[in-house]
């Protein structure tokens, strides 16, 4: 990878969707970056699209889950070997409390967090979900 490759930031939305004190996460595919690795639903950001936008999107296509979105943690930006990502994170739920994901998420505790491998860029928000209980 070239040093402007290496400079270069990808945008990525992420839902970090939560209910009844669970939140969504899957399993990254093999033949990914990161595979073997635990996210939230997301991915990069299209052109002239938004952050929230994006987040939705994403959800929708991964999981088969609408959200509404609450909010917003902060914005991480991390260097993985295969690229420097900046990482819009946003607090949601979902509209339909009945609705099941898709085969590759799952609903998981939020003490159950930690059990979990997350990338690198997730850590700090980890870490903040699991130390708040509403």
């Amino acid at each position: 990878m070239s040093s402007a490759e290496r400079n270069e930031i990808t945008e990525i939305a992420v839902a970090v969707v939560e209910h009844d004190d669970h939140f969504l996460i899957g399993l990254r595919p093999e033949g990914v970056p990161l595979a073997g690795l635990w996210e939230f639903p997301g991915g990069k950001i299209e052109l002239g699209e938004s952050p929230q936008t994006a987040a939705a999107r994403e959800c929708l296509e991964e999981t088969g889950i609408e959200i509404s979105i609450d909010g917003q943690y902060p914005e991480v930006v991390h260097q993985y070997d295969h690229g420097k990502l900046r990482l819009h994170f946003f607090r949601c739920h979902p509209r339909e409390v009945n609705e099941s994901p898709q085969p590759r998420f799952k609903w998981v505790r939020r003490c159950e967090l930690s059990t979990f491998q997350f990338p690198a860029a997730n850590a700090g928000l980890i870490a903040y979900l699991i130390g708040r209980a509403d």
